[in-house]
């Protein structure tokens, strides 16, 4: 099975999930995370039709971004302060915005560059000290000073769930998601309206996600590695 096919099929499957949890399937995005492939990789999964690329590593950003300047990318890795305006430079959405001390660093990169940069604050809902992110109760103190910020849009959150155990991982995506709802209750409408994203799950526990009301869902494996399917039958 060539990517393509991969790719129909899990179309196919977030839509059929979208389905059952009463959502239109146009809610779900789905991110390409090609941060394992290369060149060749990516130009097949652009021919099939992704749109939506994530990366971790600035250096594959830019030399991806450059390559596929009609694909859509997303940096989804550790935001470093000296790689700030490279990332800002080639990514149309920051999903891993974890330190206050970055936002002012994107808002100047952003300015040099005459764009707003959307980005997503990333958030520690399992409270594992492994994960990077906010505190949940951090956030809405940053957004108010984001607020104050011309050249960054904060579009949601993003989140990574604890792997192995899908019900705590529904959980978690669970209490990104009512976070999410919280704040915008106390948005102002228009302003409510662009914190729309909430950015989680991956190839092992999508399907939770978007059950949970995901609106980005970060696949790699399911659609790069030829041997996932059969590995996790």
């Amino acid at each position: 099975m060539g990517f393509s096919d991969r790719y129909e099929s899990v179309l196919a499957e977030v839509a059929a999930c979208c389905r059952l949890a009463g959502r239109d399937p146009r809610e779900v995005r789905v991110v390409a995370v090609s941060k394992t492939v290369g060149l060749p990789e990516v130009g097949r999964a652009v021919r099939a039709g992704a749109l939506d690329f994530g990366e971790n590593r600035p250096d594959m950003l830019m030399e991806k971004a450059r390559a596929f300047p009609e694909a859509r990318w997303h940096f989804i890795g550790n935001v470093q302060s000296r790689r700030i305006p490279d990332i800002v430079a080639h990514a149309c959405l920051v999903h891993s915005l974890c330190r206050e001390r970055h936002l002012p660093k994107v808002d100047a990169a952003a300015r040099k560059l005459g764009k707003v940069q959307d980005v997503l604050l990333e958030v520690n809902v399992s409270g594992e000290e492994s994960k990077s992110g906010f505190e949940p109760a951090e956030v809405a103190d940053v957004l108010a000073r984001c607020s104050e910020l011309s050249f960054v849009r904060v579009r949601g959150l993003m989140t990574m769930a604890a792997q192995g155990d899908l019900a705590a991982a529904r959980e978690c995506f669970e209490g990104l998601a009512g976070l999410r709802d919280d704040l915008r209750r106390r948005m102002g409408a228009d302003r409510a309206a662009a914190f729309d994203e909430l950015s989680m799950g991956m190839s092992e526990d999508w399907r939770e996600a978007v059950g949970a009301g995901a609106t980005i869902v970060r696949i790699g494996r399911a659609l790069f590695d030829e041997q996932f399917g059969a590995t996790r039958a």
